[in-house]
């Protein structure tokens, strides 16, 4: 079997470096005005660094793919066109883009640069795929909505294009994302399609009868609530060896605005899972589900691919926001031979077992002391504090281990 290729989001900078260390072999970026996701918290992509976080990645051995993928109006165009020489001096690998204008531009400013065509642009046959080919695209990221037997169809029908496919992260109610809910609800103060989704598909809702204002009714699909919009989040582990014999180039996780554990955790279970699966065709994938129950999550469906439509069950009707398995405890920021330097992420206390992950470990240990800056010893780790652990066992690389308490709950 071939190797795929395992591509993650980089939602920032941290985000980036965390992704590609915990076994992303490329990640995808944007910046705020012309991708899909409004980013907000950490150190944001820009312009202005840009280039400096596509050079990071590029020295830790991993590709890079800039995100342009708006609609573009005639006001995105011109500003995009001002910024074209800064995005061909960032040296991206490929450029992922949904709309023809930007396509063109790209085409004209960047022309040896690979094109990545959108899940945006609802791709779904092969002649699609020639479509996209013959203007230029080297790549196809295919519509969420096909089967994996269709996208087998469609390589061997076109083997030379390069197919990628999502197989992990949260699930949009409309075609291939292309929803205008959101601008609705909001009087067109968040756009969708411009990168600021409000997500009214994870709202709850209720039933009005307009001769009776004022009364109210849960709209009820079961005993659980009324979100009836909100799907249950894609993870594929499962069929990985299915989705590598269909011949797909490389799998995408979503998630640039989920956090650093939500990067790192699934960029682990799934580079493990692919490297088992290439090892051994058989081997059991339920170990790589049972860790990705631990990141956040609104239950899990398999979505389209496996055939049949949509899965009746493929619906969170009970909860709107992911909840984790396991609750991000801290991040290891520092080491003095005794005492780690921690940023608390999560609460926890002294003698409490503990979880370790770190690219290359997982291990479970005990906090045996906790001490603030100024040396005094404390019983508790509240959140977002930055104090001093002494650990039972201790990650062989601090600098990216990260971590969480034990064992699974929320288990959708």
């Amino acid at each position: 079997m071939i190797k795929p290729e395992l591509l993650m989001p980089a939602g920032n900078v941290e985000k980036l470096k965390y992704a590609i260390k915990y076994g992303a072999d490329a990640v995808y970026l944007g910046i705020v005005d012309f991708s899909l996701r409004a980013m907000r918290k950490g150190e944001l992509i820009t312009l202005e660094n840009l280039k400096c976080a596509i050079d990071t990645a590029h020295q830790m051995g991993a590709k890079v793919y800039l995100t342009l993928n708006i609609f573009a109006f005639n006001n995105d165009i011109k500003q995009l066109e001002a910024c074209m020489d800064k995005f061909s001096d960032s040296n991206p690998d490929a450029l992922i883009i949904s709309d023809a204008g930007i396509m063109r531009l790209a085409k004209k400013y960047m022309p040896n640069v690979d094109i990545h065509v959108s899940t945006q642009a609802n791709i779904l046959n092969y002649e699609a795929v020639r479509f996209w080919q013959d203007m230029g695209a080297t790549r196809a990221i295919l519509a969420r909505e096909l089967p994996i037997s269709d996208v087998a169809e469609i390589k061997q029908k076109v083997p030379e294009m390069e197919l990628e496919c999502f197989i992990h992260g949260a699930q949009c109610v409309s075609f291939s994302g292309r929803c205008l809910l959101s601008d609705y609800m909001t009087g067109g103060e968040r756009k969708a399609n411009s990168g600021n989704c409000s997500q009214p598909c994870r709202w709850s809702y209720k039933l009005v009868e307009e001769t009776r204002p004022g009364q109210y009714w849960e709209i009820a699909e079961n005993e659980k609530g009324t979100h009836i919009l909100s799907t249950k989040d894609l993870c594929l582990v499962k069929h990985l060896r299915e989705m590598i014999e269909a011949g797909i180039d490389s799998f995408k996780v979503e998630g640039r605005t989920k956090s650093l554990y939500y990067v790192s955790a699934t960029a682990k279970a799934y580079r493990e899972a692919i490297d088992a699966v290439l090892e051994n065709p058989e081997a059991d994938m339920e170990p790589y589900f049972e860790e990705l129950l631990k990141v956040g999550n609104r239950g899990y469906t398999t979505g389209f691919y496996l055939g049949g439509g949509y899965p009746k069950d493929g619906y969170s009707y009970d909860i709107s926001k992911g909840l984790a398995g396991a609750d991000f405890l801290c991040e290891f920021w520092d080491f003095d031979g005794v005492y780690y330097k921690i940023k608390t992420k999560n609460k926890f206390n002294k003698n409490e077992d503990i979880e370790i992950i770190s690219p290359s470990e997982k291990f479970i240990t005990q906090v045996t002391e906790i001490k603030n800056l100024n040396g005094e010893e404390l019983e508790l780790a509240n959140t977002n504090d930055e104090l001093l652990v002494k650990l039972t066992k201790a990650p062989k690389e601090y600098h990216y281990a990260l971590a969480r308490t034990v064992g699974i709950k929320n288990n959708a």
